[in-house]
């Protein structure tokens, strides 16, 4: 017997889904323990008063067995409890006067960053809905994706003190792909028409995921800036408006598939990005509309790509 005959409307079936919401809102970098110097040297223009905005785009993901009705949860439910729990309270408000975790003057508070906001939303969603993965976008090239913690003998926290942390960035560059020891004819018969002699560009899309804890002071995962920083001088700026082949030295000897350059991404950016306290998770490279690579660089998460993670990117 199917299952779908066994249980009328798929009831008892698992399935994951994910509802968006957006709001705006200001926040001001700045921590009363620092000088105004080392203030401005940590965060920069984020220290200026009285601060700036973003429209922040939050992906909620829940899961859990169909009811009688084909649902995991009553959508009208779902909407109003992110809506009554999140948006209505940070909605066209300065994030560091709205919740007591930003509240600097407590041991406790710390700066309202991507990664603390998605914390906090976290604390006013979990009691309410079956959250197993949330989203929250504070620009189109920065965003945090939060897990449920990993259950342990010790009480569960009350949020994950994880996050991953992802920048987005582009470069524009040339490459061709052909094995030098074979002919024309048996590198068109592999790569089509990317291995004629005078290559082709592409305009690439980068996504680089970091993850670490959440520090309790500064609400980040490692130095935004550095980081930033980081993938400009090893990545960008040595790739961009380049013929790979021939201006990137790794790839003299190395085809330049996306896969490949991924890869290479990946290597050069995994030992300075562990000296900022973080650990590089994911490179994934976007070649065209139609094509992209992704690497894991940490080992053990090879064949753990967690499903609530895909949801929230497909959402």
């Amino acid at each position: 017997m199917s299952a779908s005959a066994a249980a009328p409307h798929g009831k008892g079936r698992p399935c994951l889904i994910t509802r968006r919401a957006t709001f705006s809102a200001s926040h001001r970098y700045w921590l009363p323990e620092f000088s105004a110097d080392d203030n401005r040297a940590r965060f920069g223009p984020c220290t200026l008063a009285p601060g700036h905005g973003h429209n922040y785009e939050l992906l909620v993901a829940m899961g859990g067995p169909l009811d009688g009705d084909g649902m995991v949860l009553n959508l009208s439910e779902v909407k109003h409890a992110i809506r009554a729990e999140v948006t209505d309270q940070l909605n066209f408000r300065h994030l560091n006067d709205v919740w007591p975790e930003f509240d600097l003057s407590r041991d406790e508070g710390c700066l309202p960053t991507t990664e603390a906001l998605a914390r906090a939303i976290w604390v006013r969603l979990d009691p309410h809905l079956p959250l197993v993965g949330l989203r929250l976008h504070e620009q189109p090239d920065l965003w945090v994706d939060l897990l449920p913690p990993i259950p342990d003998s010790s009480a569960r926290p009350a949020a994950p003190m994880e996050a991953f942390l992802s920048i987005r960035t582009h470069f524009a560059a040339a490459h061709r792909l052909a094995r030098p020891e074979l002919s024309q004819a048996e590198n068109e018969a592999i790569y089509g028409k990317c291995a004629r002699p005078h290559g082709h560009g592409h305009n690439y899309l980068l996504d680089v995921t970091v993850r670490g804890r959440i520090d309790p002071r500064t609400g980040m995962v490692c130095d935004l800036a550095a980081l930033q920083q980081l993938v400009d001088d090893l990545v960008v700026e040595p790739f961009d408006h380049t013929f790979l082949n021939k201006d990137v030295a790794h790839f003299a000897t190395t085809v330049p598939t996306a896969e490949n350059i991924a890869l290479h991404i990946a290597d050069l950016l995994s030992g300075p990005i562990a000296a900022t306290g973080a650990r590089l998770h994911k490179v994934r490279l976007q070649e065209s509309p139609n094509n992209a690579a992704e690497v894991f660089a940490e080992t053990p998460q090879l064949e753990m790509v967690p499903a609530a993670l895909e949801a929230l990117a497909a959402g």
